[in-house]
């Protein structure tokens, strides 16, 4: 985890969510977050932020030294109840003294919302519920709220149609997207967020990942690729490609998973060629 961490920053990547302070027993995988804020090598410039759930998260989070942290919300009821265990209120409130603290403490707080244009329970999501959370998620102080399609059922129309209903509640400078690729529609959506203003787009190297509550859906869309489309449109993102794509390799092959990029197999083919 720390060396890819490590190799994201090489290539250039200017903030690299770097793990999550969340109970162990419900997440294993994060049991060694200190760890792995304590061993990666900090570059100036390169943002680290975390992933909290609540107070307690906040607090070990803190102590780890991490200078951002992001509370996660969903639009929709019932994958907030699975996802964290309370209804959508609930997990607001919860955030308040969460959002308290970390101004306290000069750590700046990102905001995520879930499910922004469907849920794997409630079906379609009304455009106005996700602009309500992205509301209060601004009142509490986040610096940045990302949209995410979080079983990645979203299209260019309907993306656009969510992202005009959020605009009308929180200036689009404040807003990212993050769009799962579970029906191959992510570069789509993407596109159609830059055309309305977005310049921040969460991705995943190798298009690793998916969501324990989200059955079925895929992981985020792949870094390599976004950069790779980013690049055609003349947009200049800082990002090394070549460099990207090997961090990609290295954590495929120890994972001992095949890239879910496209970019990534299309390199890997000409090189091998």
């Amino acid at each position: 985890k720390i060396e890819l961490i490590d190799r994201l920053g090489d290539a250039g990547l200017t903030a690299i969510e770097a793990t999550a302070f969340v109970s162990p027993k419900w997440v294993p995988q994060m049991a060694d977050s200190a760890q792995v804020m304590a061993g990666i090598r900090r570059r100036p410039g390169v943002a680290y932020p975390v992933l909290v759930p609540n107070l307690q998260g906040f607090e070990a989070a803190a102590a780890a030294g991490a200078d951002e942290i992001a509370v996660f919300g969903a639009a929709s009821e019932s994958f907030s109840r699975r996802n964290i265990n309370c209804s959508i209120a609930e997990s607001l409130a919860r955030f308040e003294p969460v959002a308290a603290a970390a101004k306290s403490k000069g750590i700046r707080v990102r905001g995520y919302i879930s499910c922004v244009a469907g849920c794997p329970y409630e079906g379609e999501v009304a455009p106005a519920a996700v602009a309500s959370v992205a509301e209060r998620l601004l009142a509490l102080g986040c610096y940045e709220i990302s949209l995410g399609d979080t079983i990645g059922v979203g299209t260019p129309g309907r993306i656009q149609a969510m992202l005009r209903a959020v605009a009308g509640r929180v200036p689009v400078n404040r807003l990212a997207v993050h769009l799962h690729d579970t029906y191959g529609q992510a570069l789509a959506n993407i596109y159609a967020a830059l055309e309305l203003g977005v310049a921040v787009v969460d991705s995943a190297v190798a298009g690793l990942g998916g969501c324990p509550y989200a059955k079925g859906a895929s992981g985020n869309v792949a870094t390599e690729d976004v950069v790779y489309m980013l690049n055609g449109l003349g947009i200049r993102t800082g990002v090394d490609l070549d460099k990207l794509a090997s961090a990609g390799r290295y954590i495929c092959a120890e994972l001992g998973r095949a890239p879910a990029s496209k970019v990534a197999q299309a390199l890997a083919a000409k090189s091998s060629a």
